[in-house]
């Protein structure tokens, strides 16, 4: 009974997305947990790259790690996937729904740590891996009206202004043009900057990511190869559930997130003080990170969504 009321569930959520034109797909952060790591849909994950870069991104492998291992942690807030490309490169793929005020320090600590995870105790430092980080970002960050950012390390002459090159040695012994392509280099995707009008190959792809839907006429590379697979009737019916519950997850936090940070704010509004006010916030945020933990995620990660100190929820 309970079998059949669920599946009776995600057809009628099925049925409602059908009814929108053009019809609604599963979320790009559900495919890359389930869909993108498979050989078979590389294409899009590579069509994706490519747009966003620049360039033909060809992918040897998906790499596994300690965030894109099935678990518990599919209830958290973050997703990410890891992947070797053609040039041997490690290009990191990370979705984030809500706001982490230290978020740019974060990728930067993951970029690090990719780096020395794939660096052998006896290899020189010319082997470093060159690690490109893609944040797909549903909040805001930061100020600023664009809605794609591209982050990379250069030297400047303080007193010349001159930019800092790569002598014709070391262009040849690391196989590197400029000095940016040693370093990392950050993507951050600000979906909720994106108005809506899809004018390029790249903005058909961030159309997508916002609407969850892809037009007949989009020729991104991959796209209609994603609009193929990414079709809810194309799954399994464990899938469909398993996808309706991962939807139904993901509306309870931010409901979650939304009501206690709101019933913080009115208490605080009625103690008619500024520390009320900021007491009963963070009353609100440690009762979201208990809930979060309730439903099987880490004190770590329960404490990072809400923004309280892990000592918080200490015994």
């Amino acid at each position: 009974m309970l079998y059949a009321a669920s599946s009776l569930l995600c057809n009628l959520e099925y049925n409602a997305m059908s009814t929108r034109s053009p019809r609604k797909l599963i979320t790009f952060d559900w495919a890359m947990k389930r869909l993108l790591r498979s050989k078979a849909n590389f294409e899009i994950l590579e069509g994706f790259l490519s747009e966003l870069l620049g360039e033909d991104i060809f992918i040897l492998e998906i790499l596994e790690s300690e965030s894109n291992k099935e678990s518990k942690r599919d209830k958290s807030n973050r997703v990410d996937l890891k992947v070797k490309n053609s040039k041997g490169e490690l290009v990191i793929i990370e979705v984030q729904f809500d706001r982490e005020l230290d978020y740019l320090q974060r990728i930067l600590y993951g970029t690090s740590q990719v780096i020395t995870e794939h660096q052998k105790e006896s290899q020189a430092y010319g082997t470093l891996v060159k690690v490109i980080s893609v944040n797909i970002l549903y909040f805001d960050l930061g100020h600023g009206t664009d809605y794609i950012y591209h982050g990379t390390t250069t030297f400047t002459g303080i007193h010349d202004h001159d930019k800092l090159e790569l002598d014709t040695r070391q262009q040849k012994l690391y196989g590197k043009i400029q000095i940016h392509n040693i370093f990392p280099e950050y993507y951050l995707i600000r979906i909720n900057n994106f108005n809506g009008l899809a004018t390029t190959s790249l903005d058909e792809w961030i159309y997508f990511l916002k609407n969850e839907e892809i037009k007949d006429e989009f020729k991104a590379k991959g796209i209609q190869k994603a609009k193929q697979s990414f079709s809810l009737l194309s799954l399994p019916e464990e899938e469909q559930l398993a996808y309706a519950r991962y939807q139904d997850n993901l509306r309870y936090e931010a409901s979650l997130v939304e009501s206690n940070y709101g019933l913080g704010r009115m208490e605080g509004k009625e103690e008619g003080r500024i520390e009320g006010k900021e007491e009963g916030i963070e009353i609100g945020k440690l009762e979201v990170a208990k809930r979060l933990v309730e439903k099987g995620m880490s004190a770590g990660e329960a404490t990072a969504v809400a923004g309280i100190d892990p000592s918080l929820l200490s015994p």
